[in-house]
């Protein structure tokens, strides 16, 4: 099946259904659908041309690929990876890394750099095995184009899981979540890809290997590693890496509590995890999400625990009126969203998603500013991943598109948000990525000094600026 060009279903998928009945819970859309824009030019272009954001989505419903590639290219291997690099730099070609063109930041758009003839966008996806497993240390050596599916497939036939679930799952690729710092459903714990990773490897675009040695851990420096995890294809090709994996059908548990306020969901949560239990769910949704989801009228915490359940007889002395079950229904709500997005763009309807991070003591004058600030019918907030010391607030705004001026509506409610969170002291991005959107917020969050180290690492490494230009810094 072939994925949309526009959207994140399959070109077979159903689009539509149900739409009256949503009109009709949310208030506003229309039951009647836009039609796509038929395609003029190759599926393989134009499905390159754009990452999965809402724009990308609203653009690409009404054929607008301006940025189309002029060259798509599927390496198999690392040579042909070279080859490809060789040939960029030979027709002076910028090089766009793409995974699974899942970013919603901007972050996978073959864009030409100042000075470039024209863009490649690189498609890793053939790079997707499972290469090699060693069960002793528990890790195991996996090409960067491998889907989460494909990862899980795989692993499987060695009783092992990477167990790694952001909510493009489904789409995105290992190399993907190493270059993004992505985070995945863990809501305590190692939960970010960062966590997981014990090597990586990569290829410049002169053609030099970067890979890391495998260690546990290591004090020798800064390290390699570091410097590619959110490195958004600007420093390198990323190709392999050795992750951290653990054993397949670990026991689980999970249960959800009704609260009749939100800001005690918020104590819970900091409680259970100021305690030392690290549950793998922990997840916090408000009342207005609670009735847009058709969960019921109330805040809900999700709450559960895979492999150590030691910790579960205090969440029940923390949470008495909790009821166990129904963890599963959440998951398949939560992978699901991304397919109903494209419904509702075609029905007219603004949705955008954004989240970032902030310590315990500003998060509560963080979510009531954000919410204040943005210009939407809708915003909802839920917490997906909770620290010692902090969580992280994922917003979700839904208002009536503004049909034919979506662009400057989008800038609008972006730059409220956004501007509203570094306000009240949280970062641009929890893990979503930098990519281009979120560029201007970036640069005021990050120190000068390392913007002038990332620059000069950017110069040694690709001199042509040739990679991914305009991502994390100018060029």
């Amino acid at each position: 099946m072939r994925r949309r060009h526009w959207g994140w279903g399959n070109e077979d998928d159903p689009i539509g259904e149900g739409a009256a009945e949503i009109a009709a819970h949310l208030g506003f859309g229309s039951a009647g659908l836009e039609e796509p824009a038929p395609l003029r030019v190759d599926h393989d272009r134009a499905l390159h041309a754009h990452g999965a954001s809402y724009l990308d989505v609203v653009r690409g419903l009404r054929g607008d690929l301006a940025a189309l590639p002029d060259l798509v290219l599927h390496p198999r291997d690392e040579p042909e990876v070279l080859r490809a690099l060789e040939r960029a730099e030979a027709e002076n070609l910028s090089v766009t890394p793409y995974g699974g063109g899942t970013s919603v930041v901007g972050g996978v758009d073959p864009v030409r750099g100042s000075g470039h003839d024209g863009a490649l966008s690189l498609d890793l996806s053939g790079l997707d095995r499972v290469l090699e497993v060693d069960p002793v240390s528990r890790a195991a050596r996996i090409q960067a184009g491998a889907t989460g599916p494909r990862i899980e497939r795989q692993l499987a036939e060695h009783g092992m899981t990477l167990r790694f679930f952001p909510q493009s799952f489904e789409r995105s690729t290992l190399g993907g979540w190493i270059a993004t710092r992505a985070g995945g459903h863990f809501a305590t714990g190692p939960t970010h890809i960062d966590d997981l990773v014990e090597s990586v490897r990569a290829i410049t675009p002169r053609g030099d290997v970067w890979e890391s040695r495998r260690l546990p851990a290591s004090g020798a420096g800064p390290s390699p590693d570091r410097l590619l995890l959110g490195s958004e294809g600007t420093l390198a090709v990323i190709t392999e890496a050795w992750v951290r994996v653990r054993p397949r059908d670990e026991p689980r548990w999970s249960a959800r509590v009704e609260l009749d306020d939100f800001g005690r969901g918020l104590e819970l949560i900091r409680e259970i995890v100021q305690s030392g239990l690290r549950p793998s769910n922990c997840r916090l949704i408000d009342g207005h999400e609670a009735v847009l989801t058709f969960a019921g009228r109330k805040a809900l915490l999700f709450l559960g625990f895979e492999g150590d359940l030691s910790g579960v007889e205090t969440v029940r002395r923390l949470c008495p009126d909790l009821t166990e079950g129904g963890g599963g229904a959440w998951r398949e709500a939560f992978l699901r969203a991304p397919y109903l997005r494209d419904t509702l763009v075609a029905m007219g309807v603004f949705t955008e998603t954004f989240e970032t991070a902030v310590t315990w003591d500003r998060l509560r004058p963080l979510i009531h500013t954000v919410k204040a600030a943005v210009p939407a019918s809708v915003v909802t907030c839920r917490i997906t991943h909770a620290y010692p010391d902090g969580a992280a607030p994922y917003f979700t705004v839904l208002t009536p598109a503004r049909r034919g001026d979506e662009e400057a509506q989008f800038a609008e409610i972006k730059c409220a948000a956004s501007d509203a969170v570094l306000a009240a002291g949280g970062t641009i991005t929890h893990h979503h990525a930098v990519g281009r959107m979120h560029r201007p917020w970036y640069d005021r969050q990050r120190p000068e000094p390392f913007a002038a180290a990332l620059r000069a690492a950017k110069a040694a490494l690709d001199p042509a600026s040739r990679l991914n230009p305009g991502v994390l810094l100018d060029t």
